[in-house]
């Protein structure tokens, strides 16, 4: 990335990392500070993300789906609902007041399509696309019909019901890999965002700005140790 836009890596003052997978971090936090001499921070750790999260325990919310929150409402205001497609597809309402109040885990389509592929024997592995009609004349037309329309028709549905609870109309924002595509299909999407997440680290990291200052290393001690929980101490 530095190399493709010509920027000196070694000019970088600040890093924000948010992660729900764990197993990466001790690779993602030392590469880090070995090539870019930068102590980062973790959302949600280091810096507050800045929303009222109402989970029962807050802990259990992926940290992607609460960035997701600060950068939707920033951009579209609130109630709103987030939907974001992709490996699996999460769905976040967020209330009037701009609180996190939960929302409703679903399978990505990918994983639902290869977890049909290798429990069906005779079924291939097919492209994810809506065929124009409804009643498929071949496998893969009727694989295809039956993923897409049956995806939206529970993207829909889930969407309906959140509406309900949270009391009138939100805005309905799409991100994730396939968020794009699904809106193509769904009505009730309003909107499309795929930087998302992106657009949330910015806007902490701007509302943090004094928890970044200070935070470039020694180029000669740049390395950490990380334990099975996750805190890290540096090597002494």
């Amino acid at each position: 990335y530095y190399h493709f836009h010509g920027l000196d890596r070694h000019q970088t003052d600040a890093v924000i990392i948010a992660s729900v997978v764990p197993p990466v971090m001790y690779t993602l936090v030392n590469a880090i500070r070995k090539y870019l001499h930068v102590q980062p921070l973790i959302a949600g750790r280091d810096v507050d993300i800045g929303v009222r999260n109402c989970y029962a325990n807050p802990r259990e919310v992926g940290v992607d789906r609460l960035i997701n929150a600060v950068s939707a409402m920033e951009r579209y205001g609130r109630p709103l609902i987030i939907v974001d497609i992709g490996t699996a597809t999460t769905f976040d309402a967020i209330d009037a007041e701009g609180a996190y109040q939960g929302g409703a885990i679903f399978p990505g389509l990918k994983v639902a399509m290869e977890a049909l592929f290798l429990k069906a024997s005779k079924l291939p592995r097919v492209d994810i696309e809506r065929p124009e009609k409804a009643i498929g004349k071949t496998t893969v037309q009727s694989m295809q019909s039956g993923a897409v329309r049956g995806y939206v028709g529970a993207l829909t549905g889930i969407i309906t019901d959140i509406q309900k609870e949270l009391g009138g109309k939100a805005r309905v924002v799409a991100t994730g890999g396939m968020g794009r595509m699904m809106a193509e299909y769904c009505p009730l999407i309003d909107e499309v965002d795929p930087n998302l997440t992106l657009e949330g680290l910015r806007l902490i990291y701007e509302n943090n700005r004094e928890a970044f200052e200070n935070r470039k290393l020694d180029m000669n001690n740049s390395v950490i140790e990380v334990t099975e929980e996750g805190a890290w101490q540096e090597n002494k």
